[in-house]
């Protein structure tokens, strides 16, 4: 049965938005779900957060940062949740590393594949809320503060979404693309068609 779910997408892709809806929706049938966070999720978690989307930092030290915050999640967190019956629902997990990390900076995708197996978990589902990048781009323009993920250009997310299409590409049983260029009332159809075929 599918309990762990991740919602992946560019930063304006609209994840974010949508996902406090389907946790709920999920909980409207009687499911036990708790909603969390990465890079965050976790005390220190957070705190590595802090340090990842705030100071400058190579490309391998941002990777292993990353891996250290989502291990103590999975061990903290996902994991207990998951073992008492709960479904989880994370924005983002190692999907974002290889997008954002491996296409975005540049980095090995064989150097994250070897920290993901420290991580020895894999969402059930994942949704990909797929944007072209300048409307993206264009709905972060409303943020008065952006991190430095955020403050990055154009090529870079573009980049990173071609990232996002290629773990498509490589675990196509495991994900859905999602069309968020839409409506958010179109979105909230394709979700709703998806909580009905879980």
């Amino acid at each position: 049965m599918t309990k762990f779910i991740t919602f992946e997408g560019v930063d304006g892709a609209g994840k974010s938005t949508h996902l406090a809806w389907f946790a709920d929706a999920l909980r409207c049938r009687g499911m036990d779900v708790i909603v969390t966070r990465e890079p965050g999720g976790t005390k220190l978690g957070e705190q590595l957060r802090e340090m990842v989307l705030n100071q400058s930092m190579s490309i391998g030290a941002e990777a292993m940062l990353m891996f250290a915050a989502r291990l103590e999640h999975v061990e903290q967190v996902i994991q207990p949740a998951l073992q008492s019956g709960k479904w989880v629902i994370s924005d983002r997990f190692s999907d974002a590393s290889f997008a954002y990390q491996g296409s975005g900076r540049g980095m090995d995708w064989e150097k994250l594949k070897q920290l993901e197996q420290w991580v020895e978990l894999q969402p059930d589902l994942t949704l990909f809320f797929d944007v072209p990048v300048e409307v993206a781009r264009q709905r972060l323009s409303n943020n008065v503060s952006l991190d430095r993920f955020e403050q990055e250009q154009g090529e870079f997310f573009e980049r990173v979404r071609a990232g996002y299409h290629r773990r498509v590409a490589e675990n196509p049983q495991r994900f859905v693309v999602i069309d968020a260029a839409q409506t958010l009332d179109a979105v909230k159809l394709q979700l709703a068609a998806i909580i009905e075929a879980i």
